[in-house]
């Protein structure tokens, strides 16, 4: 399984659509950036610390086909990346994501064990 976190805003709209095409940050990288269960919680902290209303979105990664890659990122680690639009039906699940007191989503442990 790898991640999306999202603003339920945008996964909504995408639904709508019936594909996401990025956010601001993936459209300037050229792809959707995605992370594994280990770096989810990571991503979390340094991109999205103090914004309200997000989504945890699941997506098997072999359903993603060969535009997903994983490259490596911060620090040279390897993340997922998808050159092509992601198909909203190809979720798995998603889940709304609480804010700590520091303002950093909180990664539900139980969520990352699928």
């Amino acid at each position: 399984m790898i991640f999306k976190i999202i603003s339920r805003k945008m996964w909504d709209a995408a639904c709508v659509e019936g594909a996401f095409l990025g956010s601001d940050d993936d459209v300037r990288d050229g792809y959707i950036h995605f992370s594994a269960p280990g770096q989810v919680a990571g991503t979390a902290r340094k991109y999205f610390r103090g914004v309200p209303d997000l989504l945890l979105v699941a997506f098997d990664e072999a359903t993603l086909g060969p535009a997903l890659r994983w490259e490596p990122s911060r620090g040279g680690e390897l993340f997922p990346h998808l050159y092509a639009p992601l198909p909203t039906r190809l979720a798995v699940w998603q889940r709304p994501l609480d804010l700590a007191e520091d303002g950093a989503p909180l990664i539900p442990e139980d969520a990352l064990a699928c």
